[in-house]
């Protein structure tokens, strides 16, 4: 019988629920990441109205925050190497508070895209900590459906963010207006989010720091004892390949990536473009706009609002779906599957759109083309949350090798930031020619995704990561 070395090995089921708690917590700043970039659907109308700006100042002030993950992105994984994992989530968790504040109170749009763009910070800092995180700590044959628990993290925070927004619009008899309690409810709306914030912060405190930063630093024994609890096998041999992997690692700059594709290495490419199409086939609009959209073919705002809150919903259905195919068919098979599955759901919403009938400057869907689009963006969530949402973290994840991990995903989650970026400061712009051509545009991407991975991207299910090149 195999034994651990250097102390009594952790039984199996003790030690999976173990990680699963791990990972579990650590997720949780996937959920401040959905519920804060949601949570502006339902303030959309209303700060357009409170503040009297046009759509293209609107557009800004809902994507601002996303400028701010960028830069959070960006900047993760070099704190991370240096500061560790669980102090760039306690900065995190600060910074998601301090944005929900600075959001509640703001007096202006210009403070409201300032407030955000903190907020942010946050939000790229967690989209790279978390699956980095949750690969480190993860069994191989478990880190794609523990990776995936980032993005079943983030459509739950979608789900919390829009069940909040349409409670406090119903409270209030509309987002304008002021809630019971005192306060109008799109301030509550953003303020909502500090409870989860100080959840994540307090989390952070609880679950210990990566193996492989502990062993980067030389603190080799509690590293051990973190793969003996959360890993198991044989754990000396397992602390031998990530010294080995480290082995000669100075400090990870920006110009390590370089490489001879276009300047950087093949690998970051992939990373880049599997971030740049997840945004691209336009998944944000859906939660940034959808009450917003619905309302303009002919909605009321309580029946938009609950429309996206079941939108949400199938989000998170999916999405357990994903978790529980993902470490038996693979990454590349679902993102193929849900490449195409999205462009033929997203060409059917472009058929649907295109042919409103305006009427009074307002598109207006009939009855029959109302029920086919609903379907049809349903649909598109359904195929997007069971593959493209949780598989490009999972493979972001884990896709890259020990030295260049953390910077390289942030590279990757910044590019995906940026993209998320370009497609929510359009989308207004978009729908005012014609909700037509916004997702034409969306299914194009999505049949150019479906090629970029059949063609590009490596299968990494059951490998090690230490066997990453």
């Amino acid at each position: 019988m195999h034994r651990e070395s250097g102390a009594t090995a952790v039984p199996e089921p003790a030690r999976h629920g173990a990680t699963i708690l791990v990972a579990g917590a650590a997720a949780l700043g996937g959920f401040l990441f959905g519920f804060d970039t949601s949570v502006i659907n339902g303030t959309v109308e209303a700060v357009r109205d409170e503040f009297g700006i046009s759509e293209a100042v609107l557009g800004f002030v809902v994507s601002s925050a996303l400028l701010g993950c960028a830069i959070g992105a960006w900047f993760a994984g070099p704190l991370a190497d240096k500061y560790g994992r669980l102090r760039v989530m306690l900065a995190a968790a600060a910074l998601f508070a301090i944005s929900a504040v600075g959001s509640a109170l703001a007096w202006d749009a210009l403070s409201l895209a300032g407030w955000r763009v903190v907020g942010g910070f946050a939000i790229g800092a967690a989209s790279v900590i978390a699956p980095a995180y949750i690969a480190e700590i993860s069994p191989a044959n478990m880190r794609g459906r523990l990776g995936s628990l980032q993005q079943l993290a983030i459509v739950t925070g979608i789900f919390a963010a829009l069940l909040i927004d349409y409670v406090l619009a119903e409270a209030a008899g509309g987002a304008s207006n002021p809630v019971p309690w005192g306060g109008t409810a799109w301030r509550w709306m953003f303020a909502s989010a500090v409870l989860p914030a100080i959840v994540y912060g307090v989390l952070a405190l609880q679950i210990p720091e990566s193996p492989r930063y502990l062993v980067k630093i030389n603190k080799v024994s509690t590293a051990r004892q973190v793969l003996r609890k959360l890993v198991g096998g044989d754990v000396d041999q397992r602390i031998k390949e990530i010294a080995r992997s480290l082995a000669g690692q100075k400090a990870v700059h920006l110009r390590d990536l370089r490489g001879p594709t276009l300047g950087l290495l093949g690998i970051v490419w992939v990373g880049i473009l599997l971030s740049v199409f997840q945004q691209f086939v336009g998944i944000n609009v859906v939660f940034y706009y959808s009450s917003t959209l619905w309302q303009s073919v002919g909605f009321s705002e309580s029946d938009a609002m609950l429309t996206s809150v079941i939108t949400s919903i199938t989000n998170i259905v999916t999405t357990l779906i994903a978790i529980a195919l993902v470490d038996k068919i693979g990454r590349k098979p679902l993102l193929l599957i849900g490449a195409a599955g999205m462009a033929v759901t997203l060409g059917t919403m472009t058929w649907a759109f295109t042919s409103a009938t305006v009427i009074d400057d307002t598109p207006q869907l009939s009855d029959a083309m109302s029920t086919t689009a609903l379907i049809a963006m349903n649909a598109y969530v359904f195929f997007f949350g069971a593959s493209w949402g949780p598989v490009v973290w999972v493979l972001l994840g884990e896709m890259f090798n020990n030295k260049i991990r953390a910077t390289a995903l942030a590279v990757a989650a910044a590019a995906q930031w940026v993209a998320n970026w370009l497609i929510s400061t359009t989308f207004p712009i978009l729908a005012e020619i014609g909700l037509g051509l916004a997702y034409g545009l969306y299914t194009t991407f999505a049949v150019l995704a479906f090629i970029f991975v059949w063609r590009a991207v490596r299968e990494t299910k059951g490998r090690e990561l230490e066997d990453m090149a």
